[in-house]
């Protein structure tokens, strides 16, 4: 599958995009980027203040454009040909 960074994660991967294969669900991706790309991304995601019970994600996931928070979320299943985009958590006020 396609994976698509943006702003500070496309930094700190150091590309826009890479592939990865034989991941099965979104929780299982972000472990497989964190050990190729370093912690912080699963960091940022998974270990923030902000995460909860109804948000087990902090900053954006979409799997072919849909928001993996009205999927499953970690749980939510992935397939070969699917797209996914990550975004950061978002500051401002």
């Amino acid at each position: 599958m396609k994976v698509r960074f943006y702003a500070t994660f496309r930094e700190l991967v150091g590309r826009k995009e890479v592939e990865v294969h034989g991941v099965r669900t979104v929780g299982e991706l972000i472990d497989v980027i964190s050990e190729r790309y370093g912690p912080e991304i699963k960091v940022q995601l998974l270990k923030s203040p902000r995460i909860s019970e109804k948000k087990p994600i902090d900053g954006m996931i979409l799997v072919n454009g849909h928001n993996v928070l009205h999927l499953r979320g970690l749980d939510t299943e992935l397939k070969e040909d699917d797209v996914v985009y990550i975004f950061p958590p978002a500051g401002g006020g």
